[in-house]
């Protein structure tokens, strides 16, 4: 099991992974729940599955961070860690590759086929001969009912700048812990996480204000529905993001890296890197375009 034995470290049985089902199951429940205005139990499934999640994400960092710790790793299990990390990412890529392509198919076909182009046209003069084919829509008959967009030059814009900032920060911070400047590392890490519960709170902030001044809901029609699933579900990366990022800031303060082995900052770091990139794709193809 140590680092010289030459043998590959297999943990024994845990409890995470199936606390971390549990608490996905309520949270991802509780969200549909309130969704569809079930507010009360919705309520209660949604935090409860939070805190689940929270203390399932806290407990199963600490144990993997103290078998590291033991020297239970050697180079193949660090291998494993990396092509691990670049499976979960490319995971991740085709998870927004499907929502993108939703949107792409929303807008370059299914919109104008119900605007009469193409093999749409006995459609639209049978069934919604007033749609229009313009973007962004609320769908035939207006049924998602008169909203507004947000303008891609306010808060998206500032956002974008603060993502841009954060992996420039993150940059930095790798740099100091491979020279061995540890105050800067923790500076920059710091700055980081600060950056990142910045962005979250604006984006809240356009939440509410889409919802209460703009009248842009979930119900407003694809456009609705797939502006809400992009950024909503890119805000809980973001989210998941920033939890690492305070635990990774939290081991540097603790000295639990060095220059030559820090795969735990490089994972969370290709992570977030991943978030500022699927970030530019929103703010181009969701708020520019």
């Amino acid at each position: 099991m140590a680092q010289g034995s030459g043998a590959y470290y297999v943990p024994h049985g845990s409890k995470w992974p199936i606390i971390g089902s549990v608490a996905l199951f309520l949270f991802l429940g509780g969200a549909a729940s309130l969704v569809n205005e079930d507010h009360v139990f919705g309520m209660v499934k949604f935090y409860l599955g939070l805190a689940l999640l929270l203390y399932m994400l806290f407990g199963w960092f600490g144990e993997v961070i103290k078998e590291s710790l033991a020297g239970y790793y050697n180079s193949q299990v660090d291998v494993s860690f990396r092509m691990g990390m670049v499976w979960f990412i490319f995971s991740e890529v085709m998870f927004f590759a499907a929502f993108f392509g939703a949107l792409f198919y929303a807008r370059i076909f299914a919109v104008p086929w119900l605007g009469g182009e193409g093999d749409g046209f006995s459609t639209h003069q049978l069934l919604h001969p007033a749609f229009e084919a313009v973007w962004p829509t609320n769908g035939p008959g207006e049924i998602g009912g008169a909203f507004e967009t947000i303008p891609a030059w306010g808060l998206p814009l500032l956002n974008t700048l603060i993502l841009l900032t954060s992996g420039a920060t993150i940059t930095m911070a790798h740099w100091a812990l491979k020279v061995g400047k540890r105050r800067a590392l923790v500076w920059w890490m710091a700055a980081t996480v600060a950056l990142g519960c910045l962005f979250l709170y604006f984006q809240a902030v356009e939440y509410i204000h889409a919802y209460q001044e703009l009248g842009l809901t979930l119900g407003s029609g694809v456009y609705g529905s797939t502006f809400f699933m992009l950024t909503g579900f890119h805000g809980m990366h973001v989210t998941l993001g920033t939890i690492m990022l305070l635990v990774i800031l939290f081991r540097c303060m603790a000295g639990h890296f060095t220059k030559d082995n820090h795969f735990a900052f490089e994972a969370v770091a290709w992570y977030w890197h991943f978030v500022d990139v699927v970030w530019l794709g929103l703010f181009v193809f969701v708020y520019v375009l």
